[in-house]
């Protein structure tokens, strides 16, 4: 049975499968594989530059009787070139139409960082680089309030184009000032966590004011070896602590983790495309942590932020962007 988290009122899936990084090929196929294990809540962005291919094994499985649209719990997310009001619903809509689909369940501020509007039609998704063709690209910031942001993702509540919204990568001090206007508040905030960033106060904040909390890379470090944001030497899988644990409750390393994060009172959103760590990674209701286990845990905290603007932005991009101090 998959642990739910209350959102809103609303009834979540507390493991959602992440789409970032699954490549376009086979990424349909994931899906389909996912909503058989048992997945119904499924976590993209127009970012990921999968959202067509997501939206046909969302189809597929539809019309094979493995669920229904009403049993699925769909997120995605508006890019930051989006940022102004005029622009805000009509991502919106782009990404409902790439995924063949009438509404979110839940859609979200992927950053809260505004760039320059790229037109749909020269260039989707935009990504990071304003002109990639010039001999310096860079980010092109837009001088956009965050609260006309918001502003503009009420109104796809309004428009029954989302059921609800939230924003991802927001600090305690963004979360304090957005509850200062907004008129619906936000119901989610998705946040990278793990062992190595327990991001506590950050959760406790974003609890205190009933806003729910999803951890993205809720592993840590192993989506982004990969595209070097990490070394395979910082896993925290191999952690005697995490190792203990699984032992001891007869799981998986990864298992013990994801576990973690559901008994923090979070949600966890896992990227996999193996059809064996799928089943697993959904596996995490037989078993809990002990007390002691769980503060061992937390111990490994290292404030060892993976995915930092302020960081790759500067590195990839040319631009130096900090968003946390």
């Amino acid at each position: 049975m998959v642990q739910t988290i209350n959102v809103d009122n609303q009834v979540m899936p507390a493991v959602g499968l992440g789409l970032w990084k699954i490549d376009p090929d086979t990424v349909a196929q994931t899906v389909y594989d996912a909503i058989k294990a048992g997945y119904r809540h499924l976590d993209s962005a127009a970012d990921y530059a999968n959202e067509v291919e997501v939206g046909q094994g969302i189809a597929r499985a539809i019309a094979d009787g493995l669920c229904s649209r009403e049993e699925l719990w769909i997120t995605s997310k508006l890019w930051n070139t989006y940022h102004r009001k005029e622009h805000v619903e009509a991502a919106c809509r782009r990404s409902l139409a790439d995924l063949g689909l009438d509404y979110f369940d839940l859609y979200l501020v992927h950053f809260p960082i505004a760039l320059q509007f790229v037109d749909f039609a020269d260039r989707y998704p935009p990504e990071w680089l304003f002109d990639p063709q010039v001999a310096q690209p860079g980010m092109q910031l837009d001088r956009v309030p965050l609260s006309e942001t918001w502003g503009a993702m009420e109104q796809l509540v309004e428009a029954k184009l989302a059921r609800q919204i939230g924003v991802c990568n927001y600090s305690a001090s963004l979360l304090h000032d957005l509850m200062s206007y907004a008129n619906i508040k936000p119901a989610m905030l998705q946040i990278e966590s793990h062992p190595y960033l327990t991001q506590e106060a950050l959760i406790r904040t974003a609890q205190s004011y009933d806003i729910a909390v999803t951890a993205f890379s809720p592993l840590g470090s192993l989506s982004y070896v990969a595209i070097d944001m990490a070394s395979e030497a910082e896993t925290v899988l191999t952690q005697p602590v995490v190792l203990a644990a699984a032992e001891r409750a007869g799981a998986t390393p990864a298992q013990v983790v994801l576990r973690w994060g559901l008994q923090r009172g979070t949600a966890v959103i896992p990227k996999t495309t193996n059809p064996q760590r799928l089943v697993e990674n959904l596996s995490l209701s037989d078993f809990s942590l002990t007390d002691e286990e769980m503060a061992a845990i937390s111990g490994l905290n290292q404030n060892r932020r993976f995915n930092d603007p302020g960081a790759f932005c500067e590195e990839a991009f040319n631009t130096f962007y900090s968003i946390y101090d």
